[in-house]
């Protein structure tokens, strides 16, 4: 009996201890999956959390295969937990932001032939057991493909050209909202020490990527490189997308790929996530290595054998291949000078701008002025868009100069501004390459009838964004630049119908408290300031000055001067003014609005548009006033009412020189002949 009660004592302070322990470590575990779903990182996937089926499993390296050579496969690795995104159902208000990066691999079982691709995946669901392969790449199928109850975010790297799903080439990443036509695409490249690459998926190699949504921004950018390559400071794609109405509030993560009857193996090396501010970098050293795709090897006793025949052939095609050669290259001939070199990043070859444009085609103008043209082009290389400007310069006379700002305008890094890529020199042309944007110029939108009319919202987003532009010009650049031709002709609208500043053709660039060295004035009449006239000097100010016209035109759906308008409106500045004292200042309102707009923004733009048509310069507000006036802060009416207004207006005493200059928009081929 004495034996039994110690029994029983001793296993009731072994279940004490036992229940002691659990209760002790719970917050303890709890508290390692909140962080679990926060963020987690994966050199490597042996012991891995993640949910594998398909054709998917985990090599003993610790490699991730999502799909093998066999056809018709799918295969899904998503992290097991649910991560918490919109919490739209909750007191609380929590970001949708999140940041990944991630190594992948793409060995094709033939050269050249990839068959399908990969994607990286936001899902609300882990069931695709209704998916099927090929273009679908596992996630979706005909029936399904398009509906908004989806919730399914999708950033494919695609190695087929689905013509269902109107993919541009064989070789791109887009973005998937709930349906496997992407909203936006573009050809894999990237950037290396400021030369644009390219890169194909299906090469067999490593090749990193990194995925950022700020949700403050609401932009989603993805960044491509090989894994040797640090991370390009230019994202190769980034679009403006609000993911609360695709995200709910418990959502997956990871990675889905599928095959067709050609194949290709699927590898994902490392994977690193994070809700909470950057993802952590993946260690490369620790990466688990994958099989590369194995050379075709030549056959024993294959050999080839030369007779006279072939040698003469071979001397034959020598002679004309030499031909060709020699007048190619007087075609294709360029102005190359030895102060060039330090350029060479920003210089590009004739050759491949003739090519890229179909040798300058009039199928492929988009332009014309007194400038010269503007002709759309691919690049062979790497199957980018872009906008050649062709100007015409009979002089030298500070050309070194002028290609020092060109390369040094061509660091400029914004949104809002046309990425100007570099230049080339040919005999009697000075060639400029731009961005390419789909939309063409704001003045079309507005003046003309071969676009749709934008509404209000749309106006006021492009002015928000040509202010920021101006302002990371003026003050947030290494130097200061001064635009010189802020218009709507100047603005052009992206794919999205952001507007973004671009032109530099006119530009200065001078150090952080100097002043610009130029006397020319230059512009377009009734953007100019007044000061121009007495001064010729270009400041930031007769920026602003331009850009309160701008403001006006784009409020207004006029020209800031209309020769054949009524007296009273012949000067929109004028009219708008008198308008305001009337107490009617929202009558000069574009009328195709149809009273279609947010009366509080249309009188700050009308209003701030007059505070920067100021006579005084100084009087006038900076960029950086101007965008805290747009985002909110008050306008006080004071400023308006003691503001004095005028207008350059050409005839009344004006300089020679001005009068010339203002003819010629753009011209810089008056800049080089004249001087600086």
């Amino acid at each position: 009996m004495r034996n039994l009660f110690l029994l029983l004592f001793s296993m009731n302070i072994t279940l004490r201890s036992l229940l002691f322990l659990i209760l002790f470590s719970l917050p303890t575990n709890l508290l390692a999956l909140t962080q679990a779903e926060d963020q987690f990182v994966y050199n490597g996937f042996n012991g891995a959390n993640l949910r594998l089926d398909g054709s998917a499993k985990v090599h003993p390296n610790g490699l991730l295969q999502l799909t093998n050579t066999s056809d018709q496969q799918i295969g899904h690795a998503f992290y097991q937990l649910p991560l918490k995104f919109n919490t739209s159902s909750s007191r609380l208000v929590q970001s949708l932001s999140f940041s990944t990066t991630f190594v992948f691999a793409i060995v094709p079982q033939l050269p050249s032939l990839g068959g399908h691709g990969v994607a990286f995946t936001i899902s609300a669901s882990m069931d695709f057991s209704q998916a099927t392969p090929t273009q679908y790449l596992g996630l979706l199928n005909s029936s399904n493909n398009g509906l908004s109850s989806n919730h399914l975010l999708a950033v494919e790297f695609d190695t087929a050209k689905s013509p269902d799903f109107e993919d541009i080439d064989q070789n791109h990443v887009g973005i998937d909202v709930n349906s496997l036509k992407s909203i936006v695409s573009t050809p894999v490249t990237y950037t290396e020490e400021g030369t644009e690459k390219s890169l194909v998926l299906i090469s067999g190699k490593a090749i990193q990527v990194w995925i950022d949504y700020d949700d403050a921004e609401k932009l989603l950018s993805i960044t491509l490189a090989p894994i040797e390559t640090p991370k390009p400071i230019q994202p190769l794609l980034s679009t403006t997308i609000d993911l609360s109405l695709v995200l709910k509030d418990s959502m997956y993560v990871g990675f889905s790929a599928a095959t067709g009857s050609i194949t290709s193996n699927h590898y994902i090396l490392g994977w690193s996530f994070s809700r909470k501010g950057q993802a952590q970098e993946l260690e490369l050293s620790k990466l688990p290595s994958f099989p590369r795709r194995r050379e075709t090897m030549e056959k024993p006793g294959l050999k080839v054998t030369v007779s006279l025949i072939t040698v003469s052939m071979v001397l034959i095609i020598g002679a004309i291949t030499w031909t060709v050669y020699v007048i190619r290259r007087r075609k294709y001939e360029e102005l190359r000078e030895d102060w060039e070199q330090e350029y060479g990043p920003q210089r590009f070859s004739y050759k491949d701008l003739h090519k890229a444009t179909n040798g300058f085609k009039d199928t492929e103008l988009l332009g014309a002025g007194g400038f010269g043209k503007v002709y759309r082009g691919v690049l062979p290389s790497s199957s980018k868009e872009i906008a050649v400007k062709k100007i015409s310069h009979g002089s030298v006379q500070g050309m070194k100069e002028f290609v020092s700002e060109i390369a040094s305008m061509g660091r400029l890094r914004h949104r809002n501004l046309v990425q100007l890529l570099g230049y080339c020199r040919r005999r009697g042309e000075l060639l400029l390459v731009y961005d390419y944007m789909p939309n063409s110029s704001l003045d079309k939108f507005l003046f003309s009838n071969e676009k749709p009319n934008l509404n209000w919202a749309q106006r006021y987003r492009i002015i928000k964004g040509v202010a920021s532009a101006l302002l990371y010009l003026h003050k947030e650049w290494e130097q200061v630049v001064i635009h010189r031709d802020v218009k709507a002709s100047n603005v052009l609208l992206d794919a999205d119908l952001n507007g973004r500043l671009g032109d530099f053709g006119l530009a200065r660039l001078c150090d952080h408290g100097a002043n610009p060295e130029t006397t020319n004035v230059v512009g377009t009449v009734g953007y100019i300031a007044p000061e121009l006239t007495r001064t010729g000097q270009a400041t930031t100010f007769t920026d602003v000055f331009a850009f309160g016209a701008f403001m006006l035109e784009v409020a207004c759906g006029r020209r800031p001067v209309e020769p054949q308008g009524l007296p009273q409106e012949r000067f929109l500045v004028d009219w708008v003014l008198e308008s305001w004292k009337q107490g009617a200042i929202l009558e000069t309102s574009d009328p195709r609005f149809e009273g279609d707009y947010v009366v509080e923004e249309m009188e700050l733009i009308l209003k701030l548009g007059l505070l920067c048509s100021q006579s005084n310069p100084v009087a006038r507000p900076s960029m950086r006033q101007v965008t805290q006036y747009l985002n909110g802060d008050v306008l006080p009416e004071i400023l308006l009412e003691s503001a004095e207004f005028g207008m350059v207006i050409l005839g009344h005493g004006a300089p020679a020189d001005f009068v010339l200059s203002t003819c010629s928009v753009s011209s810089i081929e008056s800049i080089l002949i004249r001087g600086r």
